[in-house]
């Protein structure tokens, strides 16, 4: 049986005004008055199948409200995002660790504009998902120096480690070693830009470093 909120819920304006006005010239209580007025609106047809329909069109205008404020959110991320100039190269990192901490997974890609492409696949040992993630920035940086772009925007969705770099955050202590051996190989190019974007839009370094874990389980179980 529905409770009294959930036909408070169903009932839409106009419904609830005329209850409150059959209260008023009837004495009935508020329960019993809108449940009045929805059976007059089902117009012969159960109450429960009524409101049965009205669920079903509220998941589905929930489900549409849900995915249209995902699209105004991806077109505000794109909108915000710069447009890489014709000349620069793209990187984009991301690190994995399962559990966290865990076994650490590393992957990057690195993308000229004449076709280079290098692709980074690697498990990295034991550690939390921070350190995961500084030693996929370190090795992708790692494969600029090697190349020397003139030009290199990095990619990632770790706000703790490119607000790390960046200095607008508190630096942690435990990443301090990491920290600074990606600041060396900074100082060893020309432009280097660090842009975060959310993690679906990290998705071809994510499967490299989930690759990585994967293949390690593999192996595990293999000697098992």
């Amino acid at each position: 049986m529905d409770s009294s909120a959930d036909l408070f819920d169903l009932a839409y304006k106009k419904e609830r005004a005329a209850a409150r006005k059959l209260e008023r010239t009837t004495g009935l209580g508020p329960d019993a008055a809108l449940k009045h007025v929805l059976e007059i609106a089902a117009d012969g047809t159960p109450l429960a199948e009524l409101l049965a329909k009205r669920r079903q069109f509220q998941a589905v205008a929930t489900e549409k409200a849900a995915t249209r404020r995902q699209r105004q959110q991806e077109a505000r991320e794109r909108k915000n995002m710069p447009t890489a100039p014709a000349d620069a190269w793209l990187a984009w990192f991301d690190g994995s660790s399962h559990p966290n901490p865990g076994r650490m997974g590393i992957g990057g890609l690195l993308q000229g504009p004449n076709g280079y492409l290098a692709e980074i696949s690697s498990h990295v040992g034991h550690g939390d998902s921070s350190e995961a993630e500084y030693l996929a920035l370190n090795a992708v940086l790692d494969a600029a120096v090697a190349a020397q772009p003139a030009r290199l925007i990095i990619h990632g969705d770790s706000q703790v480690v490119i607000d790390d770099i960046r200095g607008t955050r508190r630096p942690s202590p435990s990443l301090t070693t990491l920290r600074e051996r990606a600041l060396r190989s900074i100082a060893q190019l020309t432009d280097v830009t660090f842009v975060w974007i959310p993690r679906h839009k990290n998705t071809r370094a994510d499967a490299l470093s989930q690759s990585a874990v994967r293949s390690l389980d593999e192996c595990s179980t293999q000697r098992i």
